[in-house]
């Protein structure tokens, strides 16, 4: 890939840092902190003393019995002592979150560089517990005592959206094979399998319904694990051997209740996405590929109408006409998404601008793109409650 570099105007990614996703044995939230807060630094070739104020996108609504997260940062270095450091949460978006905070800290130039941190250990918690803990991301007092918990308001969603466009069980199949297929060139990925289409497709005692028309491959997976970025200002950027910068983004929040809105629209999403292209002044189809919120097969086929591939209704033709695939029109979570890479809630925000990060930097090995010049995020908390779009351009 040639080198580029070209006049930066925003805030971008001078640094990163990412650890496999899955079950993390002896590890703890503090472990996985500390461990992604140096390698970030280091990768940016910056110091604890260079670090203007620190975020952390930590979920946890009971995962983890350490709450009040965001001091634990600074047990990576002592000379992070005294840094501003907060915590910051929205759902499934949380990561997203803390890094678009980064952004209007740095703009608003009450920081020059920025530390972000994503976290998430899920693993240690009981099955029970989990989907009491994700359910919380929904609104109980319409969706509390839904079977299946979260996978279930999920489920509701895919059982609508067949009622009104078809059976999608082909689609959705097709789009679990392509992201685990993906997935197996993604050395952070907590699933490196090819499972194929037959087995995603087809219900079986390994594969059996969870909610409505969704199989357990419809469904993400439960993650441990962590991620980091160092973001500076445009001026500053400049000095760094490589820097990834924010040509646009776009922050959506709808409505709590699926009562309030039609749900099938995922409105909020549509809404982000013509924030973030419009603020970049771009189309959709100038991406070289994106990075989207496949919590379930369902959210990434809804996704593909509400960022504007393809019709309303007409999501099964992204992925069967071989628009998403790598060598496609747009191909869709290279990294194998958060179906095959995992879903540690805090993290995956984080994870997403990493991965397209190292895309865009010609530096995602076995997952690399040929030549790619601007990568989309999607990242989403809730049933498309928490929208956020984030449009990336390596310029040096």
């Amino acid at each position: 890939m040639t080198a580029v570099t070209r006049d930066i105007r925003s805030p971008a990614i001078v640094g990163w840092a990412h650890t496999p996703f899955g079950r993390l044995e002896g590890e703890t939230v503090e472990s996985l902190i500390v461990r992604v807060a140096r390698d970030s630094m280091a990768d940016a070739g910056i110091g604890p003393e260079d670090v203007d104020e620190i975020l952390l996108g930590h979920f946890n609504a009971g995962f983890s019995p350490q709450d009040f997260t965001a001091a634990l940062v600074l047990q990576a270095d002592d000379r992070l002592r005294f840094k501003p450091t907060t915590r910051v949460e929205n759902a499934c978006a949380t990561g997203s979150a803390a890094v678009h905070q980064a952004l209007k800290t740095i703009e608003a130039k009450r920081a020059r560089t920025v530390l972000v941190v994503g976290v998430e250990q899920m693993t240690t918690t009981p099955g029970p517990e989990i989907g009491k803990n994700l359910l919380k991301a929904s609104y109980l007092p319409e969706d509390g005592d839904i079977p299946a918990g979260f996978a279930g308001v999920f489920g509701k969603i895919a059982g609508a959206y067949f009622q009104r466009h078809g059976d999608q069980s082909d689609a959705l199949a097709m789009i679990a094979a392509k992201n685990h297929r993906n997935g197996v060139k993604n050395p952070y990925a907590q699933m490196r399998k090819d499972l194929g289409f037959d087995f995603c497709r087809a219900e079986s005692e390994k594969n059996p319904f969870v909610a409505g028309p969704l199989k357990r491959t419809d469904c993400s997976l439960v993650s441990d694990g962590a991620a980091a970025l160092v973001i500076t200002d445009a001026e500053h950027a400049a000095g760094f051997s490589k820097a990834v910068a924010f040509r646009g983004r776009g922050h959506a929040q709808d409505f709590l209740p699926m009562s309030k809105r039609d749900i099938l629209a995922f409105e909020g999403c549509k809404v982000a996405w013509e924030r973030a292209l419009g603020e970049a002044g771009i189309a959709l189809s100038d991406l070289s590929f994106v990075e989207t919120h496949d919590c379930f097969t369902i959210a990434e086929l809804i996704e593909y109408e509400a960022m504007g591939l393809v019709p309303a209704g007409q999501g099964a033709r992204a992925v069967k006409e071989g628009l998403t695939e790598v060598g496609g029109k747009l191909p869709v979570n290279v990294s194998g998404g958060l179906k095959a890479k995992g879903h540690p809630i805090g993290a995956t925000g984080v994870s997403m601008h990493a991965i397209t990060a190292m895309q865009l930097c010609d530096a995602a090995g076995d997952m690399q793109l040929r030549n790619p010049q601007l990568g989309g995020i999607f990242n989403m908390g809730g049933a498309a409650v928490a929208n956020y779009v984030s449009i990336l351009e390596r310029v040096r």
